[in-house]
C-alpha cells in the first residue's frame, strides 16, 4: 500500500512538473521558432518575467526583422548572441565592423530583471552598460552563468533544439567571441502565426 502511494505521489509530481513545461510550450502566442541551418530551435517566451521585452521581440519577429541576422558573438562555453537587426542582417545590411553595436528602429526597453537564473538554454537580452539599453539583441546560454543573474533580463528558454544552438559557429576567444563568416537565423516566427 505504501509503495502504491509513493508511486502515485511520484506520478503526480512528474505530471505537475512536465505539465508546466507543456503548458508553456503549448502557448503558441509566446513560442518563438528560430530556424537555423541545422534545424529549428523552439523558445518559450516569458511575458510573465519580461512583458515589455517579449512584446518588442514579438513585434520584431512579426516584421521579419530577425530573418537572416547573424550570430555575431559566440563564446564557446558561455553563449551565442544575435539580434542586431541594424547591422547584422547578412542578406541586406551586414557590417562586420558594426555588427553588435546596433539595435532596431524601436526604443530601448527599461530593465525587467528577475530572480530567474541564467542556465543552459536561457534566452536573455543583450544590453550596453546602461541597464535600460536592451533593444533587439539577445543571447542564448550554452552553460549556466550565475554572474548574469539579476543583471540581465531573462526573456525565455529553449524548449527544443538546443543541439542546434550548440552547433553554431564559435567566435575568436581573443576577440571576445567575434565570429568571421557567422551563422545566422534563417527565419524566425511566432508559432501562432502559421
Amino acid at each position: 500500500m505504501l509503495f502504491k502511494k509513493l508511486v502515485t505521489a511520484f506520478a503526480l509530481t512528474c505530471a505537475v512538473a512536465f505539465g508546466a513545461t507543456a503548458a508553456l510550450a503549448a502557448d503558441p502566442e509566446n513560442t518563438m521558432i528560430i530556424t537555423l541551418k541545422d534545424g529549428d530551435v523552439v523558445v518559450g517566451l516569458r511575458p510573465d518575467l519580461a512583458p515589455k521585452h517579449v512584446a518588442q521581440i514579438k513585434e520584431l519577429v512579426r516584421e521579419g526583422a530577425y530573418n537572416g541576422v547573424a550570430f555575431h558573438r559566440v563564446i564557446d562555453g558561455f553563449m551565442a548572441q544575435t539580434g542586431d537587426v541594424q547591422f547584422g542582417n547578412m542578406d541586406k545590411n551586414f557590417s562586420a565592423s558594426d555588427v553588435g553595436t546596433g539595435g532596431s528602429d524601436k526604443p530601448n526597453i527599461p530593465a525587467e530583471f528577475s530572480q530567474t537564473p541564467f542556465k543552459r538554454g536561457t534566452v536573455g537580452m543583450a544590453r550596453a552598460q546602461d541597464p535600460n539599453s536592451a533593444n533587439s539583441q539577445f543571447f542564448i546560454m550554452f552553460t549556466p552563468a550565475p554572474s548574469l543573474d539579476g543583471q540581465y533580463t531573462v526573456v525565455g528558454e529553449v524548449e527544443k533544439g538546443i543541439e542546434h544552438i550548440d552547433a553554431i559557429k564559435k567566435g575568436d576567444e581573443s576577440a571576445n567571441g567575434t565570429v568571421s563568416e557567422p551563422d545566422r537565423m534563417v527565419k524566425v516566427r511566432i508559432a501562432a502565426d502559421k
